[in-house]
């Protein structure tokens, strides 16, 4: 073969090399593109959450559609039990977050939760009496003065629990006129002085203002929820919905939280 005819061999070999270097290198730009493309956070995430999480999760639900244009966090805010019971009950939703380990397992128990539950903060309950602290309560054993008019939640719901908790460390027994769905709802009855005082979570005392004063006292150490949050089994959003419970145990999650009032898990 002359020298002509070698250049001509060694030149189709070096386009059919050029070529084929290109192929491969589109088909692996398009192979990131296409998991890139599968990974991407999009669709409605529906989040059931307890009523004391209302405020904070409103905000992260705005700052998770902002860094994730074309997104939507729709949420239910209750007491826990009525939304586990909703969960199990078959209503469609991505993401659970309980006001306590107790009514999780309302859900896990049922196979309703995909995965194992993180707790991802803890709360602790306050006195919220009228402003000004008209009847000078300074103590749990207070409440329990005649003619005091006192709220507290329900037994079933997270907050009455906790607060049957320390009013039996206190060996105290307290009547209340009412007893209410979830935590918002007993301290709505202080806010629009229709009771005294409610035994609310302190998150709840922090997000009224001055609508209310709170008052510490030490059995809430004895009756401390840990806050619970899951991936739902049955999610119709579930790349959304895992991106919304990490931002919740972000960094950022956990500042906006614990600027509300919520502790550290």
């Amino acid at each position: 073969m002359n020298r002509s005819a070698l250049r001509a061999v060694g030149a189709s070999a070096a386009a059919l090399l050029t070529l084929s270097a290109c192929s491969s290198s589109d088909d692996s730009s398009s192979a990131k593109s296409d998991a890139s493309a599968s990974d991407k956070v999009s669709g409605e995430v529906t989040v059931f959450a307890a009523a004391s999480l209302k405020k904070s999760f409103t905000t992260l639900g705005k700052r998770f559609e902002k860094a994730h244009p074309g997104t939507k966090v729709t949420f239910s805010f209750g007491g826990s039990d009525s939304l586990a019971a909703s969960i199990t009950g078959g209503a469609p939703a991505d993401v659970f977050a309980s006001a306590s380990p107790k009514t999780m397992a309302i859900v896990t128990d049922a196979g309703d939760a995909s995965g194992a539950p993180a707790t991802f903060v803890r709360n602790q309950l306050e006195i919220a009496t009228l402003p000004g602290n008209p009847d000078r309560i300074s103590s749990l054993k207070d409440l329990t003065g005649p003619g005091l008019k006192v709220v507290l939640c329900d037994k079933e719901v997270p907050c009455g629990s906790a607060a049957q908790k320390a009013l039996d460390a206190s060996d105290l027994e307290l009547t209340p006129v009412s007893y209410e769905q979830d935590v918002k709802s007993a301290l709505t009855k202080v806010e629009l002085k229709e009771a005294d005082a409610a035994v609310v979570y302190k998150t709840d005392v922090k997000a009224a203002g001055d609508k209310v004063e709170g008052v510490d006292f030490p059995e809430s150490a004895d009756a401390v929820n840990d806050y619970p949050i899951a991936l739902l089994k049955e999610a119709p959003h579930p790349t959304a919905a895992k991106a919304f419970i990490e931002l919740v145990r972000s960094a950022e999650g956990q500042q906006v939280l614990t600027e509300a009032g919520f502790l550290q898990p």
